[in-house]
C-alpha cells in the first residue's frame, strides 16, 4: 500500500473519531429519523460505524423512510458514494431492461476477488459461457435423478443418524452447522463427485467448508470500508482480512488437489461438470495453462452458491416454522396426506420421494418463500452503470457509481407486500385455485431477476424439500430458550450465533 493512502487514513481516523463522538453524544435521545445526518467532511460515516453491527436492518429503516431508493455519503475522498435501493421498478430497471449497462465490473471483482473468473465475477462472453456449460448440466435428462440420488444417500447415511444422535441424548446443537455441512457435502458431490463427509455422527472439522463463514463477512466490510482501508488490512493481514486470507488458503489446498486428479484420471461420464467446464474453456481458449485457475474460480462458485443459500434458507425456514406452530401442523398434515399414501399394519410408512411428488407439497413450497422473502441468503448485490442513467425512481445515477440493491429490505417493504410484510404467511404463495402463487423477480429476488436469476433455483427448491419434509416428519424442533437469533452481518445472510436447537422423536 502506497504511503500516501496510509497518510490519508491517518488523517481521516483524526478526523472522524471525533466527529463519531459528537454524533454518539447528539443522539442520547431517541432519534426522531432514521435517515442520517451527512455532516462536512466525513458525511454519513459515522452513522455507517455506529449501525454497522445490524447493517441490513439498518438500511431497511433507511430505505422504508425514504421510500425505497437514498443516497449515502462518504467522505469525499474515499470516493464510494452509494445508492441504496429496495424499489421494485429499480430492481426491474437494472437487472432486466436495462441489463446491458449494468456489468459486475472492475469495482466488483476488487471486492469478490477471491472467486476469480467464476461465474458471479464474470462478465459478457465468459459469463455466457459458465451459463450455458451450467445450464446443459442442469437440463441433462439424467440431472434430476443423479440429485434424488446424493440427496437421499447424504439424508440416509449423514442426516439422520447425525439428528438421531441428538434426539437421543436430548442434545442441544446449532442446526444451521448441520445444514451448512449438508450443502456442503451435496454440492462437492454434485460438481466435483467429491463427499468431504463433513456432516457424520462425529461432526469432523473440515477447513474449506468452514472458511465460508469467514469470507461472507470480511466481503460485507469490503462493501462498506474505503478500498484503500481494507487494502492496508489486507496488508498487515489484520481483522477480518486475515480471515478471507486463511479462507483463500483453506479453498485452494480443497479444490486444486480434486482438479489435479480429476485430469490425472479423467471421465467419460457426461455428469460430470468439471469436464464440461474444462471441454468449454479450452474449446473457446485453446489448450490453455490458465484452465486449471480457472476450475478452481468455477468450483468455487458453484460451492458458494450450493452451500450458503440453501443452508441458510433451510435455517431461517425451520427458526420461523418453530416460532410459528400453526404453520408446522399445516406442512406435517400436508406431507402425510400428499406423499404418506403407502400403509402398513403400524400405520402411515415414510417412504423417499421424487422430484415430482416434491411439486405436490404447496404449502411447504409456500412457507420456503416466505423464509426467503424475509431472510434471502445474498441480502444485497453491488451494481456500477457502465453508462449514466436514470432510474424509474427518478434518481440520477452516474456512470461507475455505486447501486446496493438490497433484496433483504425489498421483502420487508409495506409498499410492495403489504401492511402484513413483516408476518410468516405462507398462505401468501397459495392461488385460489390451490396451486403456488407466483410473484415476479423483480419484487421477489432472493434468486436474483433478469438474465441472471440463479440457475440452480429448481434445483435448490428440491433440495430443500427433501430436507424439510423429511425433519418435520420425523422431529418435533425446540428452540433453546434464551438463544438470540438474529441475522449476521455479511454478504450471506447467516445466523449470527446459529440456531440451537433440541429434537424429539415424532411417533412414526
Amino acid at each position: 500500500m502506497a504511503i500516501s493512502e496510509i497518510f490519508l487514513f491517518i488523517i481521516i481516523i483524526i478526523i472522524v473519531l471525533p466527529m463519531l463522538l459528537l454524533y454518539v453524544w447528539r443522539t442520547k435521545t431517541p432519534a426522531k429519523t432514521s435517515l442520517p445526518t451527512n455532516w462536512p467532511l466525513v458525511g454519513m460515516l459515522p452513522a455507517i460505524l455506529q449501525n454497522c453491527h445490524r447493517i441490513q436492518p439498518y438500511f431497511t429503516e433507511i430505505l422504508t423512510e425514504s421510500g425505497g431508493t437514498f443516497q449515502l455519503k462518504f467522505p469525499r475522498v474515499f470516493n464510494m458514494d452509494m445508492l441504496l435501493t429496495s424499489h421494485p421498478a429499480n430492481i426491474h430497471h437494472i437487472f432486466s431492461r436495462n441489463f446491458s449497462n449494468y456489468p459486475k465490473g472492475p469495482e466488483f471483482r476488487k471486492v469478490f476477488e477471491i472467486l476469480g473468473d467464476g461465474i458471479f465475477n464474470a462478465d459478457f462472453e465468459l459469463w455466457e459461457l459458465h451459463r450455458r456449460t451450467t445450464l446443459s448440466f442442469l437440463n441433462h435428462s439424467e440431472f434430476y435423478g443423479l440429485l434424488e440420488s446424493s440427496v437421499w444417500e447424504k439424508v440416509e447415511t449423514g442426516l439422520l443418524p447425525v439428528l438421531d444422535d441428538f434426539s437421543e441424548n436430548r442434545a442441544s446443537f446449532d442446526f444451521q452447522d448441520v445444514f451448512q455441512r449438508f450443502a456442503f457435502d451435496s454440492i462437492c458431490r454434485l460438481v466435483l463427485d467429491h463427499d468431504p463427509r463433513s456432516l457424520c455422527r462425529d461432526l469432523p472439522y473440515v477447513a474449506s467448508e468452514k472458511a465460508f463463514n469467514g469470507t461472507t463477512q470480511a466481503l460485507l466490510y469490503r462493501h462498506l470500508l474505503p478500498e484503500s482501508i481494507w487494502k492496508l488490512q489486507r496488508w498487515l493481514r489484520v481483522g477480518e482480512e486475515r480471515k478471507l486470507s486463511q479462507a483463500w488458503e483453506a479453498f485452494d489446498e480443497f479444490i486444486y488437489p480434486i482438479i489435479d486428479f480429476n485430469e490425472k484420471n479423467p471421465k467419460s461420464d457426461h455428469n460430470n461438470l468439471l469436464a464440461s467446464f474444462r471441454k468449454a474453456y479450452e474449446e473457446k481458449n485453446g489448450s490453455s495453462s490458465l484452465t486449471r485457475d480457472f476450475l478452481r474460480d468455477t468450483v468455487l462458485s458453484l460451492m458458494f452458491a450450493g452451500r450458503d443459500t440453501t443452508s441458510t434458507c433451510l435455517t431461517w425456514f425451520f427458526w420461523l416454522v418453530a416460532t410459528n406452530p400453526k404453520a408446522e401442523i399445516e406442512i406435517l398434515e400436508e406431507i402425510e396426506s400428499k406423499l404418506m399414501r403407502q400403509k402398513d399394519e403400524g400405520g402411515e410408512k415414510w417412504r423417499l420421494f421424487n422430484v415430482e411428488d416434491s411439486h405436490k407439497l404447496v404449502y411447504l413450497h409456500g412457507a420456503l418463500c416466505e423464509s426467503l422473502r424475509l431472510f434471502p441468503p445474498v441480502a444485497l448485490e453491488h451494481k456500477a452503470p457502465i453508462q449514466p442513467d436514470n432510474l424509474p425512481s427518478g434518481d440520477y445515477v452516474k456512470s461507475n457509481a455505486k447501486v446496493i440493491v438490497c433484496f433483504y429490505s425489498t421483502g420487508r417493504m409495506e409498499s410492495v407486500w403489504g401492511k402484513d410484510c413483516l408476518e410468516f404467511k405462507p398462505e401468501r404463495w397459495i392461488s385460489a385455485s390451490g396451486g403456488i402463487k407466483h410473484e415476479p423477480s423483480y419484487k421477489f429476488p432472493a434468486f436474483n431477476a433478469g438474465p441472471r436469476t440463479c440457475l440452480g433455483k429448481q434445483m435448490a427448491f428440491v433440495q430443500m424439500k427433501m430436507l424439510a419434509a423429511t425433519i418435520v416428519y420425523h422431529y418435533k424442533i425446540e428452540l433453546v430458550e434464551g438463544h438470540v437469533v438474529a441475522p449476521r452481518d455479511s454478504v450471506i445472510l447467516h445466523a449470527k450465533n446459529g440456531l440451537k436447537v433440541t429434537l424429539s422423536k415424532r411417533n412414526v
